[in-house]
């Protein structure tokens, strides 16, 4: 599997969106063209977006975005609706692009939070890409309360980066969860809270067709060929909207945007910039 260097620092200007009792941290890339904006998944951050952003800021302004609980943004925001997801992405198109439409890419739920952004204000948003993403929910409680009984199960404060390893195991992911661990007085620690993890994907798994139904931004699904979905789940996904773009990657996991990343990367710049590419 390849690597990425998921040590390397932000380097372009970070700002600070407020929201009330909430803080959400962006990071403004530059780059030429228009405004992009680069979501992740669940107890991830920026940070696993990096090598997204460095493949498409000679084509697009590349703005990182840590979700609510995650990453440098509030660590235990009180509303964790979809709707507060959703509101803190209209704050920083208008405050940081405003007058101008965005494409908005996200992986899990990062391409929930994008999708319905999309839906909400498609007068701000001018294309949509959703990498391993669903918005059929989840009908099994059970599911998010496994998500925080595993996040609950870390042995934080980690001793050390190599400690974390042992226990985080070899996914994809891990590189990023690493790399984004916070030094304190006792050890590392992530820079989410596990029920906070909980609650939010509790959110995720509503369904939403309605919305996908009436969406009316030009969308990019793209599934990585050991993701998360099944092929019914898939297809049901273009049924409901046959105006969605489908692509199914050749490989990789539910982080295809980490271990497929090059076929990730050709796919998204051949849809976002056909006349380029």
């Amino acid at each position: 599997m390849e690597r990425f260097d998921m040590t390397s620092a932000y380097s372009g200007e970070s700002l600070q969106i407020s929201r009330g009792d909430v803080t959400i941290s962006v990071t403004d890339l530059s780059g030429d063209g228009p405004p992009l904006l680069l979501l992740h998944g669940l107890a991830g951050s920026s940070r696993e977006m990096l090598a997204t952003a460095d493949a498409l800021i000679d084509s697009f302004r590349v703005l990182l975005v840590d979700q609510r609980g995650h990453g440098r943004s509030t660590r235990r925001p009180e509303d964790l609706s979809r709707e507060a997801f959703v509101a803190d992405i209209v704050a920083v198109m208008e405050q940081v692009v405003p007058g101008e439409r965005c494409v908005l890419v996200g992986q899990s739920m990062g391409a929930h939070t994008a999708f319905l952004t999309a839906t909400a204000r498609p007068d701000l948003v001018d294309r949509l890409v959703m990498l391993e993403g669903h918005v059929a929910g989840n009908d099994d409680p059970d599911q998010a309360t496994m998500l925080g009984r595993y996040f609950a199960s870390w042995p934080v404060p980690f001793a050390d980066e190599a400690t974390a390893r042992e226990f985080l195991g070899d996914d994809a992911i891990v590189d990023a969860w690493v790399a984004d661990l916070e030094a304190g007085p006792d050890g590392l620690q992530p820079r989410f809270e596990a029920d906070v993890m909980e609650r939010t994907i509790r959110a995720v798994h509503e369904p939403r067709w309605a919305e996908w139904e009436a969406l009316e931004v030009s969308t990019l699904a793209v599934f990585a060929m050991d993701g998360m979905f099944s092929e019914a789940q898939k297809d049901e996904l273009i049924r409901r909207r046959p105006a969605t773009d489908r692509v199914d990657l050749a490989g990789g996991s539910h982080d295809a945007h980490l271990d497929a990343f090059p076929e990730w990367i050709r796919v998204l710049r051949a849809w976002l910039r056909p006349e380029t590419c």
